[in-house]
């Protein structure tokens, strides 16, 4: 009596299991129906998608190729500044690139840190960077997490020659009426650039 319970089990079980792999099956066969008739689709419009997969991987070299202000600083380095955005949170945020036009390495990158260098953890990085609102009469400074780290680039000991290293810092933003801002990192020129956004 046990025996037959058991293999009545065994085969209410195999049957459970058939049961579950047969609608696992048709549940797989389902989901290949729609791709099968989305291939087409997406073949079809793949000269689209291809032209504008193209766009998109345009549209971030079309970015950097932006250039807002140039500023020469000393060795043969030059900094580009190609965006300064006004975010929603209240920051403004600049990108650009810092390129050794030398052909020796540049190692005098302590000096970006600016003169808080000493009471945060940033390391070699851009915090030295500031922002200043002539018509407001008031100067930004790199925006720090609560550890003291900067919410900039950071990690850059050294450009070696021909290398271009990219760059952003965000700062607090000016009031809304401002438009115009001087950014400043030591041992470059200052350049007078445009928030956006």
């Amino acid at each position: 009596m046990s025996i037959r319970h058991t293999v009545r089990v065994r085969g209410g079980a195999a049957a459970a299991v058939a049961a579950v792999l047969t609608l696992a099956l048709a549940g797989c066969g389902g989901d290949e129906k729609p791709k099968a008739k989305e291939s087409p689709n997406s073949s079809a419009s793949q000269p689209s998608s291809g032209s504008s997969a193209s766009t998109p991987a345009s549209n971030p070299s079309a970015a950097p190729t932006q250039v807002l202000a140039t500023v020469n600083g000393e060795s043969g380095v030059v900094l580009t500044i190609n965006a300064v955005t006004r975010d929603a949170g209240g920051f403004v945020t600049i990108n650009g690139q810092i390129k050794n036009t030398s052909n020796q390495q540049f190692v005098k990158t302590a000096a970006w840190r600016g003169s808080e260098r000493d009471l945060t953890g940033s390391g070699e990085s851009v915090a030295g960077a500031t922002l200043v609102d002539k018509a407001g009469k008031k100067r930004y400074y790199v925006l720090r997490d609560t550890d003291g780290r900067c919410l900039c680039t950071t990690g850059v000991a050294a450009i070696d020659a021909g290398a271009t290293v990219p760059f952003f810092a965000q700062f607090p933003a000016p009031p809304a009426t401002t438009t115009d801002v001087e950014f400043s990192l030591p041992t470059f020129a200052s350049a007078v650039v445009k928030i956006s956004g």
